[in-house]
């Protein structure tokens, strides 16, 4: 390549970089304009997938539909009505040229003979008066447009027509010499008036599609939403129903079969972690069984008193791993007194000493699990007792959620270990912890039981002063 060529071709470089860097901007901003017109309409759109299918199946028929109409209506329909009106326009005019040369009145009433029974046109000469005026033009008005613009053109004399109305007769005047020529004409004559039928055709047809896409549909769409409404069940720890099985098209069974697998694979392994559990549990159960028999052979000691405890806590935490490793999610919801649940508590709270206040707001009788829910607010109401001297439990219904607050006064917990509290065996050096046994499970086994039921625990700043723990599941 010679220095020729360089200095040829460098300036046409720098040109097309030029160039894209002043479009840059522009296709920039046309791309933020697209998403954010896209955010704006997806904002209208249905969120179901039955609606849109419905949308994507119903909007192109519509979109067709509404070209084939404008297109019929613009051209076919235009060019019909437009030939119609020539015909009797011509007809008219043949008729005046006939008048004009043979002005007689025997003459006129064999013309209007034969206009009446050759050409369909009832025709008379009226006196000598002027035409009535103007008439406004109708909204749609083909007919009127193309009627007034071949009497313009063909006879070019001062008239006067009527196309307004649901008469089927149009009249049209005409300004003559001897006086003015009137005539009726059939509208069916300079008027395409059979042009409904397709539109009644095309609605017609719409409809039967419409309503034959929605039965394909929903038989299609519903595996889809049985395998969603499967699925969350099975997410909360609910039994499934027995005549779930794998239908709809091919990819939806596969699916099904996919997600009923998964489930066999863990419901297996929660068994046989259950299993393993509960025989580890029996054996170090007969352990520490042992050990509290020779224990209590052993003289009264501060090291025996110690054994003992030690040998409680190991207890205690143990029957905490069973608990959080088995879960309640193979109990089965039924009604439950509220009031009853709480009632325990203001027990507990007499003989511990301390100040408890509950509050139940609406219909106490709730629908859960009645044991995983009363463990729930065994762990929450049991927490703040241990650190904490006031604590407030508020029970209220919002909408078909059950709303639980309980509030203490304690010492609470920093706003950054909110999420690590409900980590298994996550303990806090300072502050607060779980239980002074050492477990760490308490609160990732209220996590656990809100969730098999389908609703959330969120942690708050008490009003008291301390830790807020609100818990929200259908009821």
């Amino acid at each position: 390549m010679s220095d020729n060529d360089i200095l040829t071709n460098a300036p046409a470089e720098d040109a097309s970089a030029n160039v894209g860097q002043r479009l840059a901007p522009r296709y920039r901003l046309l791309r933020r304009s697209w998403r954010r017109m896209a955010r704006y309409v997806a904002g209208f759109m249905p969120s179901g997938l039955f609606a849109r299918s419905l949308i994507i199946i119903i909007a192109p028929m519509l979109i067709l539909q509404g070209i084939i109409a404008f297109v019929f209506m613009e051209r076919h329909w235009q060019s019909v009505t437009t030939r119609l009106s020539t015909s009797v326009v011509r007809d008219v005019a043949a008729l005046m040229d006939v008048i004009e040369t043979y002005p007689q009145d025997e003459d006129f009433e064999t013309v209007s003979r034969i206009a009446r029974e050759r050409l369909g046109l009832q025709v008379a000469i009226l006196p000598d008066q002027e035409l009535p005026a103007p008439r406004p033009k109708p909204f749609f008005s083909i007919l009127d447009t193309a009627l007034s613009e071949q009497l313009t053109l063909r006879i070019d004399k001062p008239f006067w027509i009527n196309t307004v109305g649901k008469s089927d007769l149009l009249e049209i005047r005409i300004r003559l010499e001897q006086g003015v020529f009137r005539a009726f004409v059939p509208r069916k004559q300079a008027y395409a008036s059979n042009t409904y039928i397709f539109l009644l055709w095309m609605v017609g047809a719409s409809v039967v599609l419409i309503l034959i896409a929605i039965l394909f549909l929903r038989n299609q769409i519903r595996p889809i939403q049985r395998l969603a409404e499967a699925a969350e069940r099975f997410g909360k720890g609910q039994q499934i129903s027995e005549d779930f099985k794998p239908r709809g098209a091919a990819e939806v069974r596969r699916a099904t079969h996919s997600f009923l697998e998964m489930r066999d694979r863990i419901e297996r392994a929660l068994e046989q972690r259950t299993a393993m559990l509960a025989g580890v549990s029996h054996d170090l159960r007969t352990v520490l069984t042992r050990f509290r028999l020779q224990l209590s052979f052993v003289p009264k000691s501060k090291e025996v008193t110690d054994l003992s405890g030690d040998i409680d806590d190991m207890q205690s935490m143990l029957e905490g791993y069973l608990d959080f490793a088995r879960g309640e999610s193979g109990e089965e919801a039924t009604d439950v007194d509220i009031n009853d649940v709480f009632e325990r508590f203001s027990t507990e709270a007499d003989s511990l000493g301390k100040d408890l206040e509950i509050v139940v707001a609406g219909d106490p009788i709730v629908h859960v699990r009645p044991s995983a829910f009363t463990r729930l607010m065994s762990n929450l109401v049991g927490n703040s007792f241990r650190y904490a001297d006031s604590v407030r439990v508020t029970s209220r219904h919002q909408g078909k959620m059950l709303m639980v607050d309980v509030e203490d006064d304690g010492p609470g917990i920093p706003t950054e270990n909110y999420n690590d509290v409900f980590k298994p065996f996550f303990r806090l050096d300072e502050a607060r912890n779980l239980d002074s046994s050492g477990t760490g499970l308490g609160l990732a086994i209220a996590r656990d039981i809100v969730h098999t039921h389908g609703g959330k625990i969120v942690l708050d700043e008490s009003a008291l002063g301390g830790l807020k723990v609100s818990v929200s599941i259908p009821a």
